[in-house]
């Protein structure tokens, strides 16, 4: 995933205080000497002009001029500040707003704005860990600009300090209904940077939920496919939870797909794959196209064998101790598109409780009402899945998927 972290999200302060930075001469009993407010009136007026260099030179006057009050040195400082932010001398910029929020004269309110252009052009200079210290003493000091926290967190993370930028954005997250895009990719992006696999799903399954879009999909479900420990016989699962995501890449996994859902004693679901994969134009074309007639033709064979001896032995497979069975003839029904006949068989099945896997019933029996639209019933399934070998990642896909779909 990509994203542009270098882009500067706070608003650069280029006209703090141009109106008081006039009033110069006196404010509050404060004064300024002629030699230095000569100079300074004139640097004012080369940033209206938006002339910087001219009004960075025009401060060199004011420089030479030695013994300044602190209130002199205030006044300088935010003009300088701005001239040199217009002249896109962003460090000189940082350091005059950053001595101007420590100015003795600087009121409360005065500081934060300060710090706030401070921080702006340190990010812009990319000095990093400056602006981060910055906007730490800034929330500090009661400051509560949300776009000095974004770059509060992009300064930590772009200067390296990945443990506190993860923190700092996990707590920014789950504060908020609405987490943006950005923050998002962030979050997954430190988290594979920092070897955090949970963190780094849990990014992702935001990511699906509020911004579903395909690629976020398919980072998720790599990322559950090659977690340690993920079982093989799972695959059939995983390329179930592709098809309804959109995220089968390749003719290849489309083959797969078919062959194991044969296997499985399913031909309405391998022919869901085929279909699937012709109308992606993979399947069917190249030098594997022969290949692809050849299942194609043996789909339909067991399509029609399988239609042929549909529902003879449904009454035996209720009076058979494992359920197994029955969830299979019940989930195939499902495939086929007949609900009616089908959930029933696998509640049926289910209720005996005497599943080879009780997880892998669990899954498939709330995968099959997801797939029939009874989705609420289905993800209460779903959420009692447990395991450790990938079947409770698998069931949280289906989840999100039926939350999202």
């Amino acid at each position: 995933m990509r994203f542009n972290t270098r882009r500067t999200l706070l608003p650069l302060v280029l006209s703090l205080l141009l109106s008081a930075g006039c009033a110069y001469a006196q404010e509050g009993g404060k004064a300024v000497r002629p030699e230095i407010g000569k100079a300074v009136s004139a640097a004012v007026e080369a940033v209206k002009g938006k002339h910087g260099k001219e009004a960075l030179t025009k401060l060199a006057e004011a420089d030479a001029v030695g013994g300044k009050t602190p209130y002199e040195a205030f006044v300088v400082d935010q003009v300088r500040g701005q001239a040199a932010a217009l002249a896109g001398e962003s460090s000189v910029a940082a350091a005059a707003f950053e001595s101007a929020s420590n100015s003795s004269v600087a009121s409360g309110a005065q500081k934060l704005t300060f710090l706030t252009a401070a921080i702006g052009q340190y990010y812009t200079a990319r000095s990093y860990a400056k602006a981060s210290d910055l906007a730490g003493r800034y929330f500090r000091e009661g400051g509560s600009d949300k776009a000095v926290r974004t770059i509060y967190i992009q300064s930590l993370y772009l200067g390296g300090d990945m443990g506190r930028a993860l923190k700092e954005l996990q707590a920014d997250i789950q504060s908020s209904e609405q987490p943006a895009e950005q923050q998002l990719q962030m979050l997954a992006d430190i988290a594979n940077r920092q070897k955090d696999s949970s963190a780094y799903i849990g990014a992702l399954e935001k990511l699906v939920v509020h911004y579903p879009k395909r690629e976020y999909w398919q980072s998720l479900v790599f990322s559950v496919a090659t977690k340690p420990g993920f079982s093989d016989r799972l695959a059939l699962d995983m390329l179930r939870v592709k098809l309804v995501t959109g995220t089968i890449r390749s003719g290849a996994e489309y083959v797969e797909a078919v062959q194991l859902a044969l296997q499985a004693g399913f031909p309405a679901e391998a022919k869901k794959f085929l279909d699937a994969g012709y109308a992606a134009n993979q399947l069917g074309t190249g030098a594997e196209a022969d290949r692809h007639t050849r299942l194609k033709d043996s789909v339909n064979k067991a399509m029609a064998e399988d239609t042929k001896t549909l529902g003879v032995e449904d009454a035996k497979l209720s009076t058979l101790p494992s359920g197994d069975p029955q969830m299979n003839a019940g989930l195939n029904y499902v495939f086929r598109g007949q609900a009616d006949k089908g959930l029933p068989m696998l509640e049926g099945g289910f209720k005996k409780g005497n599943a080879k896997r009780p997880e892998d019933a669990r899954l498939h029996y709330g995968m099959a009402l997801v797939l029939t639209g009874h989705k609420a019933k289905g993800i209460e399934m779903l959420r009692g899945v447990k395991g450790t070998d990938g079947v409770a990642e698998v069931a949280r896909l289906w989840i999100l998927h039926a939350q999202r779909s």
